[in-house]
């Protein structure tokens, strides 16, 4: 029974999040936005976790499924290059370098980020302590 209930849950979440998807959708058509509805509903749902509005666990189960099944979503992009072989014939190296610096330039500056938060978090904790143990 547990499973089943489970299987519904996580059924209701993914069925939410293709409701928002296509709210979203036409939200961005109708207001004739260059923004595709997709980027619109992950900024609504960001808000909506964000603010408490819907909580984490109410979008657990479904967005576990997707990024578990994350290799089936990019059949799509696969299909569009054999698609687009001129394309990729003519600028395939311009195109693959824009991705790998893109990839390297967001990664270094992810680690410059986190390195300096840590930096700061442990500053921080280190004061805490030398606050502590000259109060006592």
């Amino acid at each position: 029974m547990f499973r089943h209930s489970s299987l519904y849950f996580g059924l209701l979440q993914l069925a939410s999040l293709c409701g928002l998807l296509w709210l979203c959708n036409l939200f961005v058509s109708y207001m004739s936005w260059p923004v595709p509805g997709s980027v619109l509903g992950l900024g609504v749902l960001v808000v909506l976790l964000v603010t408490k509005i819907v909580p984490e666990r109410a979008v657990q189960a479904s967005s576990s499924w997707l990024l578990g099944e994350l290799l089936l979503f990019f059949i799509p992009p696969v299909i569009s290059v054999l698609k687009y072989q001129v394309l990729i014939r003519d600028d395939g190296w311009m195109i693959a370098g824009t991705v790998v610096f893109g990839t390297v330039g967001v990664l270094l500056g992810t680690a410059l980020v986190v390195d300096r938060v840590y930096s700061f978090e442990k500053r921080l904790n280190e004061r805490r302590l030398e606050k502590v143990v000259n109060y006592v």
